[in-house]
């Protein structure tokens, strides 16, 4: 049901992680998350450049039903957001996994991405 090559937060992120140690990560929401917020009419996302921290916010989604914020899944520099959201946020409904993600960050400690949850452990944490 969740892609195994990525791994999860609790505010249903996703972090999707090229193998190379030093080198930036893609972050995106779940599917679970598209889901639930509805249709997606406005994305808010962080300037390239920007340090972000663990856990505090760097975003925001608007759907027809309501406001919520993106969280950083890892402390670490942004090097790219999707600019193609800006037209077309409704991707993050169509393709959460692939031309929906939002930001990449070159993470401050790269071996912080094995923290996260793996999609068993994820699907657990929405199932319960």
């Amino acid at each position: 049901m969740y892609p195994d090559d990525l791994k999860y937060t609790s505010e249903h992120e996703w972090v999707r992680s090229p193998g190379e140690v030093d080198s930036s990560v893609r972050i995106g929401i779940t599917d679970y998350a598209q889901e639930a917020l509805g249709d997606i009419v406005y994305v808010s996302l962080p300037e390239v450049g920007d340090e972000v921290e663990s856990g505090s916010a760097v975003g925001e989604l608007e759907s027809t039903k309501s406001v919520s914020d993106i969280y950083a899944p890892l402390a670490g520099k942004v090097v790219a957001r999707n600019e193609a959201l800006d037209g077309t946020p409704e991707l993050v409904n169509s393709d959460p996994y692939g031309e929906g993600w939002l930001l990449e960050i070159v993470p401050s400690d790269g071996s912080a991405v094995d923290d996260l949850m793996d999609a068993a452990a994820y699907q657990s944490s929405v199932e319960s």
